[in-house]
């Protein structure tokens, strides 16, 4: 199975001011509208490399809903990310068959604002130390634009790596190659992540996305915190781009994100 990084969600307060503030950092924001449960919002960030941020804002609390109960009690920052299937359904009873606990795809759909709507199917695990699924029914450049909206003025082209906070690096290892489709999981090691010293492993998705587990070898630092307050999840974002260039943590609305000079 060929898994690519497909998005990587991040809620906020005000999608108004985020989509000001991510336009301030140098990136190209657009609209991406409304979904179809009428309680959330997004815009988007498109990458080169066809990976893009969705900042989402609630219009009200969603219970039961684990972004919304993470988001309404820690606040803004990484709530989840997904990857794209070749085949939902397939990708799905593959993983099945090897153990995962992922759920059978369920439809989803957002309204464009130019009155475009989108179809999709996810697919999720109860579990947030793995990523969920996300095929697209309608042309998926329909829901990921194309273009010079790719294009952003702090020369970021694509991500590098995401970073996911989890409370067992062994066991979420498993999980994630059963989801990929890998014979067998990495080793896990004793390193170091921008959150503090971590027991790790890394796996790589097509394009060369790289994806590192990380649970905090003790409780103090910013990846304790987070793991803490937020659970399991993203917890950091390394994009790659034409430069390298700080950008300032008050405008990004909770997320951790650096931007590092390479080439995707």
């Amino acid at each position: 199975m060929s898994l690519k990084l497909d998005h990587v969600v991040i809620g906020v307060a005000d999608l108004e001011q985020a989509a000001a503030a991510y336009g301030q950092l140098g990136f190209t924001v657009i609209r991406g509208g409304e979904h179809a449960n009428g309680i959330t919002r997004n815009v988007l960030v498109v990458f080169q490399d066809g990976v893009y941020l969705e900042l989402i804002g609630w219009r009200r609390p969603d219970p039961g809903h684990r972004w919304s109960e993470v988001f309404h009690a820690a606040g803004e920052g990484f709530l989840d990310h997904a990857l794209l299937p070749d085949d939902i359904g397939a990708d799905v009873a593959a993983a099945q068959e090897r153990g995962l606990d992922i759920e059978v795809p369920v439809p989803g759909g957002r309204l464009r604002p130019d009155g475009q709507r989108l179809e999709w199917r996810t697919a999720r695990s109860p579990g947030a130390d793995v990523p969920f699924l996300c095929g697209d029914i309608t042309p998926r450049r329909l829901r990921v634009e194309e273009g010079e909206v790719r294009r952003h003025a702090n020369g970021a082209t694509g991500v590098a790596e995401v970073v996911v906070a989890v409370r067992n690096v062994e066991r979420s290892l498993g999980r994630y190659a059963a989801l990929l489709g890998s014979d067998s999981p990495p080793p896990a090691r004793d390193g170091q992540v921008a959150g503090g010293p971590a027991r790790v492993g890394t796996l790589s998705l097509a394009r060369g996305t790289r994806v590192t587990l990380a649970c905090p070898l003790g409780t103090a630092g910013p990846l304790a915190a987070a793991l803490a307050t937020r659970g399991e999840g993203p917890f950091s974002l390394t994009l790659e781009g034409e430069r390298s260039l700080e950008l300032d943590p008050a405008l990004l609305h909770g997320a951790r994100l650096a931007l590092q000079a390479g080439q995707l």
